[in-house]
Formats: C-alpha cells, sequence, structure tokens
C-alpha cells in the first residue's frame, strides 16, 4: 500500500488582472460571483503613510445573492460610500477582483476573513486602511493563517 503525500507551497503570489473601468456594463458580468473586488483610481496615487498606492476600497461579497456585481453597482451609484461616490465624481475609477472559488483550496476560514487578511497586509504595507475603507482604531486577525499570500500591491502604483 502507498500513500501520496502532495505538498502545498507555503507562500502563494497574489496577482491581479487587468483593471476594468468601475461602469456599468463591466460590472453586471460579476452578478452572483463571491469574493474580493478592488476599486482604485485611473491615475492619481494617495499619499498614504508608507507609500503612495492608487488603491481606494477593499470590499467583498460573501453570497451569490448580493454577489460582486451588485456591491459594485452600489458603489458606483454612490450608496453607503461617499468617499468612492466622490472619487468616481471627479476621476475615472477601476475595478479588479479576487474570485473566492479560485482561492478556496488555499483558504480554509470566509471570505470575510479573506477580507480581513488582505485589508490587515495593506495596513502593513501602506500603513493606514484604504483611504475608502471607513476604518478607524486597528483590527487583531484572531484566526491562524491557513496560508502566507504575497500580495502584489506594486498593481495599484
Amino acid at each position: 500500500m502507498y500513500s501520496v503525500k502532495i505538498n502545498m507551497p507555503s507562500e502563494f503570489k497574489i496577482y491581479f488582472e487587468q483593471p476594468v473601468p468601475l461602469e456599468t456594463r463591466n460590472i453586471k458580468l460579476l452578478m452572483g460571483t463571491v469574493g474580493l473586488y478592488f476599486i482604485f483610481t485611473k491615475d492619481l496615487p494617495i499619499p498614504y503613510p508608507f507609500k503612495p498606492s492608487r488603491l481606494l476600497y477593499i470590499g467583498m461579497s460573501e453570497r451569490k445573492m448580493t454577489g460582486i456585481g451588485k456591491r459594485l453597482i452600489n458603489h458606483h451609484d454612490g450608496v453607503h460610500n461617499v468617499g468612492l461616490k466622490n472619487y468616481r465624481r471627479n476621476r475615472p475609477l477601476n475595478f479588479t477582483i479576487l474570485n473566492f472559488e479560485m482561492i478556496r483550496q488555499f483558504w480554509g476560514l470566509r471570505v470575510e476573513d479573506l477580507e480581513s487578511y488582505f485589508i490587515l497586509d495593506f495596513v502593513e504595507k501602506f500603513g493606514v486602511f484604504p483611504i475608502c475603507n471607513n476604518r478607524t482604531g486597528s483590527e487583531i486577525f484572531q484566526a491562524k493563517r491557513q496560508a502566507d499570500f504575497r500580495i502584489d500591491w506594486d498593481y495599484f502604483n
């Protein structure tokens, strides 16, 4: 009797897809998609304490019923987030997504925990929360990391 053990890498690199303009026609295809989304300016770097980035917001959708498409439509229309509404009013915004199904095999926790992981990694690299995430103070990520992601934050430079 033989046993095969597959060694999964302990570090995973996360790269983002091509930027997509935050426009209704581009969002509709994402209805029902579960995962994370990232909204960023096309051309304006935000002067975060450690280094600049064009990233404005990290969000997530945990259910197909309220998928990424629905969340992005709300951001596009200015629902709930005045910062994103004002940025979009004055300059073009882009977005990219991370489909939770693509990462589920490396991440055994909820999508909400994955969002926290990304936000806290951003805080570590840039010094504060993304400007439109409306978070203050500090959060402690209590769950044991099940994967060590190396996130390509340079994508947003």
